[in-house]
């Protein structure tokens, strides 16, 4: 095993538990619709935010090994919008629970 995965490795054991076990819950009455919803289009988000990545960082590869600087830049951009897209989706159920407690005066 190489230096590389050793110290991903220990940086992995390290991390663990570091993360506390959070899971955002929506009220009774919104659960099942805003539950689907959400589920639905975090995930099909998601899939598509990570296809996204994957275009990018083929597009860059293949604008630097053909020196099309062009491409290379475009597939830069279209990493860094799967990232901001990838972060956005994974707040949605924070915002959700934070504008429903607004609503409801709490």
């Amino acid at each position: 095993m190489s230096q590389t995965l050793y110290a991903m490795h220990d940086a992995i054991q390290l991390a663990d538990g570091v993360v506390p076990g959070f899971k955002p819950n929506l009220p009774g009455e919104l659960k099942t619709p805003t539950g689907k919803i959400l589920g639905w289009t975090a995930g099909g988000g998601l899939s598509l935010a990570v296809l996204g990545g994957l275009i990018g960082w083929a597009c860059v590869a293949i604008g630097h090994n053909s020196e099309r600087a062009g491409l290379a830049s475009r597939g830069k951009t279209a990493i860094v919008a799967s990232l901001v897209s990838g972060l956005g989706i994974g707040v949605t159920a924070g915002m959700v629970m934070a504008f429903y407690g607004m609503t409801q005066g709490g």
